[in-house]
């Protein structure tokens, strides 16, 4: 009896494990070959998933352009309000310019109490350039007359080479007309003579 109830348990388990066997047979028969409905979602799964990827690519580069954008708008703004004066300021320094030559060229000698209106005059020019200065100043357009620095091909325009005693080569000896800058850009470079090595 017992080696018939054996038998019996052994038939069952090697039944069940046909049955286990079978209806995992049967799962994977039904993963291989999905239904035609089936198969259309899953393609329009894959689609609606590549759009999907494709939409996240678009809007994050539009918000990247759309912040550069942004950003150089607000530059142009910047320096628009900087230099917006620039033309302004160009046709001053003409002004600016007549008035130094105009205080350079009285005579010393002749600035005495005995000559009051040539005194009066040359001392009306003098207070209207430092008067223009101060303006020129307040508004971010700074002199350059760099007698004696280094040239700069930035900042000043040689006119002519020539060899100085005692001065390093490349230096500046003469200013013949002095430069201007707005906001720390050349508006007009100083022109200029450079010492000459010998």
């Amino acid at each position: 009896m017992t080696s018939r109830f054996l038998c019996t348990a052994t038939q069952q388990k090697s039944t069940g494990q046909n049955l286990e066997e079978d209806q995992g047979q049967s799962q994977n028969e039904q993963k291989t070959e999905p239904t035609p409905a089936e198969k259309t979602l899953i393609e329009d799964k894959v689609k609606l998933e590549e759009q999907l990827k494709d939409m996240t690519d678009k809007y994050k580069r539009a918000l990247a352009d759309t912040e550069n954008l942004r950003q150089r708008s607000q530059k142009l703004v910047e320096e628009a309000k900087l230099y917006g004066i620039q033309g302004f300021c160009k046709d001053l320094l003409e002004v600016a310019d007549v008035l130094g030559k105009a205080t350079e060229s009285v005579p010393k000698e002749e600035l005495r109490d005995e000559n009051p209106h040539l005194k009066s005059l040359y001392e009306g020019l003098v207070m209207t350039e430092v008067q223009i200065q101060k303006v020129f100043k307040k508004h971010g357009l700074l002199k350059l007359n760099p007698v004696g620095a280094k040239f700069d091909p930035y900042e000043h325009e040689a006119l002519f080479h020539a060899p100085v005693e005692g001065k390093e080569p490349g230096t500046i000896a003469l200013v013949s007309k002095v430069g201007y800058k707005l906001h720390g850009r050349t508006l007009r470079p100083a022109l200029v003579g450079v010492v000459k090595g010998s």
